[in-house]
């Protein structure tokens, strides 16, 4: 048995399908609307926090344009006897904060189910996308092979909108099936 760095050990746990997915949403819909939405994992933030964040997409950077995400990984799932492919889903709360809020709103909401409802179409861009990129010296270690997306509506987040000083927004579950691709499955934590 190997002993393994603190750096190894960590760049495995957090390199997950979520980050990949994240990154690739932020980039196609920033490089379509032109604006930068932070993608923020469930936490405490204050909108005058956000007014000053800037995203790079690709080597742009967009200042904030109203629009943020949070998101949750929900759930894993295995629906097929193949253990190696494993399912997920992610929650994500789009919210407009500004100006425009229905048709950014619209916007978002169409543009994330045409990228990604589509598949193993989906899988296959994202696939294609991912290969030789690096996010924080983490390269992609992940396989897809399918993706599905569900629109939430709920009386609930009038209140949720309302306490989060936002003036609209949507939720989205993206559901996904992926493999971890040997050169981290071999590992052993």
């Amino acid at each position: 048995m190997s002993i393994r760095t603190a750096e190894e050990i960590s760049t495995g746990l957090i390199n997950t399908p979520m980050l990949w997915i994240n990154e690739y949403l932020k980039e196609k819909l920033g490089t379509a609307l032109e604006v930068g939405i932070p993608f923020f994992p469930p936490s405490p933030n204050t909108i005058e926090d956000l007014t000053q964040t800037f995203v790079n997409v690709g080597g742009q950077t967009y200042g904030y344009g109203g629009i943020r995400c949070t998101y949750d990984r929900l759930t894993r799932l295995r629906r097929s006897p193949m253990p190696h492919i494993k399912g997920e889903q992610l929650l994500y709360y789009f919210f407009a904060t500004s100006e425009g809020v229905t048709e950014k709103m619209v916007a978002v909401t169409e543009l994330t189910l045409r990228l990604m409802d589509r598949e193993d179409e989906t899988a296959e861009e994202i696939n294609n996308w991912a290969r030789g990129k690096t996010f924080g010296g983490l390269t992609p270690q992940f396989y897809f092979h399918k993706f599905r997306v569900y629109q939430l509506e709920e009386v609930a987040d009038i209140i949720d909108f309302g306490t989060a000083r936002t003036y609209g927004g949507n939720k989205i579950i993206i559901e996904y099936e992926y493999h971890q691709m040997p050169g981290l499955t071999n590992n052993t934590i």
